[in-house]
């Protein structure tokens, strides 16, 4: 397994308080900050090790944080940080800490399996299953429909990052660590000020450009942060994407700043401006992208 590389998926993460949980799951939570939270430059390899270990279990588990029989296994990985690592404009509140991300690998990989099931052409979807695939469509769906009380913690996109994502972070907040073996790039912001970002951008769009496209990922990732506590942390990140960038790639990486540039132009009604940065963006991110269709 440790052959395998890093998965090519970047990260929207939220952290809340732990305090903000119901019980039993903040009990289930402390312990498991207790035992030990998955380092954040080890997440992605750790999804990866989790998900590889249930299709290798005999007998294969449809879903990772399941027991054969598809019992849950419990509330599984954590991430954690502390409020004093999260920048935030003066009126926001952060926690109190600690910071909590549940991986939420069995939503998670439940919603993709419903999805896959959904697109993937029939050969593809019968050699990958191991169970009838009607018989994944219902479990998977039984534990997707759990989720309708809450939200999974973490989005997740393969090969680029979705450019409205940027939308929520403040672009001079990026952390760069570039050493051998833990390269990483992320940021992180208070709920508040990410939540006050996304509804100025949607409602610049919407007017600008319609519903559809990127407006259409304001409105769902705004929806998707107003269920989490308000003195929660987000947190993007590159994840495994840095693999495929060199150190140059990450110098010439503007992508914040050329996002929140085309949301002023757009109430400024600048075009021209507009069609300038988000040039730059296509002409930055295709090359990642295109390795999707190579792969």
């Amino acid at each position: 397994m440790h052959a395998v590389p890093e998965p090519f998926v970047a990260y929207l993460r939220v952290y809340e308080p732990l305090s903000s949980f119901d019980s039993p799951l903040r009990e289930q939570l402390a312990a498991a900050v207790e035992r030990g939270a998955v380092d954040q430059f080890d997440a992605g390899l750790r999804e990866q090790d989790v998900w590889l270990r249930s299709q290798l279990a005999a007998p294969p588990r449809l879903l990772p944080g399941e027991t054969a029989d598809g019992a849950v296994q419990g509330v599984g990985d954590v991430l954690v940080i502390d409020p004093a690592e999260v920048p935030s404009a003066p009126a926001a509140t952060v926690g109190p800490g600690p910071l909590v991300c549940p991986l939420d690998l069995r939503g998670r990989a439940a919603a993709a399996l419903v999805g896959f099931l959904g697109e993937a052409e029939i050969p593809l979807r019968s050699e990958a299953l191991s169970v009838p695939v009607e018989k994944a469509r219902v479990r998977a769906s039984a534990v997707v429909s759990e989720l309708a009380g809450g939200a999974v913690h973490v989005l997740s996109s393969t090969w680029t990052v979705p450019l409205p994502w940027f939308v929520l972070v403040d672009p001079v907040e990026r952390c760069v660590f570039t050493e051998p073996g833990r390269r990483r790039v992320c940021w992180r912001v208070a709920m508040a000020d990410a939540r006050r970002r996304v509804a100025r951008a949607h409602a610049i769009g919407r007017k600008s450009i319609g519903e559809e496209g990127p407006t259409r990922i304001l409105r769902e990732t705004g929806r998707w942060l107003e269920r989490f506590h308000p003195h929660s942390a987000v947190e993007l990140d590159y994840g495994g994407l840095v693999q495929l960038m060199t150190t140059a790639d990450l110098d010439a990486d503007t992508s914040a700043e050329d996002v929140h540039a085309i949301v002023d132009a757009m109430e400024a009604d600048d075009a021209e401006e507009v069609a300038t940065r988000y040039e730059a963006l296509r002409d930055f991110w295709s090359e990642f992208a295109a390795r999707e269709r190579h792969n």
